[in-house]
């Protein structure tokens, strides 16, 4: 009984360790990095548009050996050796194994031992249990000499226990086996079940009893990531353009802001038009001075007339290149009024 006590306890440490303990996160940029753009020269609206890129894999050595990485778009890095990008957790891990659904957490580099542990660890409980369950029910046979049917009526807690140990015992047993496979040839889950099929190389098995000391006897690598820190502001930077990337149509401009662009013009070319009517006026009224004043006041009504008709003849509304309708312009009276009597006044001196 108090061995299966003690082995509850570890395997309850056990399970939150390697679901609270960080498994290998890898801090995210902030933009794409600077020392791997190149330029290029995308033909974009029949010219050519200079631009920024960078490649999507690199190079790097590892054993001696030559090992892609390739770019994540999501953290904005070039991913270690190893690691790749958990689509639940939505971060890169180092040494990415799995997403443990019924650990909450990223199986990686900083949990993988304490995550075989539990495993095994519940493992050895079930054994315990059942084992320690069937030798109840064989006590119980040779005390009573009886069956085993009469013992299992006589303790159906034992019998409950038994079931229960047996079926789980598939599971995490089976998992224990899998993954010490996986830890005897340096393997991940993902790289077994990802690049099993192509019979590539395993540069990172160094022999099994090195790798077992890999994984158990190895330093654990300090977090990456200070969670207790405050949120630091991103800077804002100027996007990197991209060969797909297309010329702004004038179709995207917010129709709202042509219309207040084209009242604004309306309105501009209405005072440039009456100023121009004034001094056309004007030198009338100089030409004609000596003609008399009856004359030239029946000239400024015929001239105000004729371009006061022109002006309060209201056009239809007008329609712009995109479907919006603009309002005609027009002279107010009042407006046209006060300059015709400052002409009048005007001439008669």
């Amino acid at each position: 009984m108090l061995i299966a006590l003690v082995d509850l306890l570890q395997v309850l440490a056990l399970l939150l360790v390697t679901s609270a303990r960080d498994p290998g996160i890898v801090p995210r940029a902030s933009h794409p990095p600077e020392e791997d753009l190149g330029q290029y020269s995308a033909e974009v609206g029949g010219r050519q548009t200079p631009g920024l890129h960078f490649s999507r894999t690199k190079e790097v050595m590892v054993n001696g050996i030559s090992v892609k990485i390739k770019y994540c778009d999501t953290c904005m890095l070039y991913r270690p050796p190893r690691c790749s990008h958990c689509s639940i957790c939505n971060n890169c891990v180092e040494r990415f194994d799995h997403h443990c659904p019924w650990v909450g957490q990223c199986i990686g580099q900083r949990n993988y031992r304490y995550f075989f542990l539990f495993v095994s660890s519940s493992t050895l409980l079930c054994i315990y249990v059942f084992s320690i369950s069937a030798l109840y029910i064989k006590i119980i046979m040779d005390d009573s000499d009886s069956t085993v049917w009469h013992a299992m009526k006589e303790s159906p807690a034992a019998v409950i226990l038994m079931a229960y140990c047996f079926i789980s015992l598939w599971f995490v047993g089976g998992l224990t086996g899998f993954h010490l496979y996986l830890t005897g040839t340096n393997q991940t889950t993902y790289e077994n079940f990802r690049y099993r099929a192509d019979n590539r190389l395993n540069v990172y098995n160094r022999g099994c009893v090195n790798n077992f000391l890999e994984v158990f006897c190895t330093r654990v690598k300090p977090s990456r990531n200070n969670f207790r820190a405050y949120v630091q502001e991103e800077v804002s930077r100027s996007p990197v353009p991209r060969a797909r990337e297309t010329e702004v149509d004038d179709t995207t401009v917010d129709p709202r802001v042509k219309v207040e662009d084209d009242l604004d013009i309306g309105g501009d070319l209405l005072k440039i038009s009456q100023r121009r009517n004034f001094e056309e006026i004007d030198e009338e009224i100089r030409d004609r001075g000596s003609n008399g004043s009856h004359d030239v006041a029946l000239d400024v009504e015929s001239v105000f007339g004729s371009d006061q008709q022109a002006h309060m003849v209201r056009p239809e509304e007008q329609h712009l290149s995109w479907g919006t309708r603009s309002v005609g312009l027009e002279i107010l009276p009042e407006v046209a009024a006060e300059s015709q009597g400052n002409t009048r006044k005007e001439a008669h001196q």
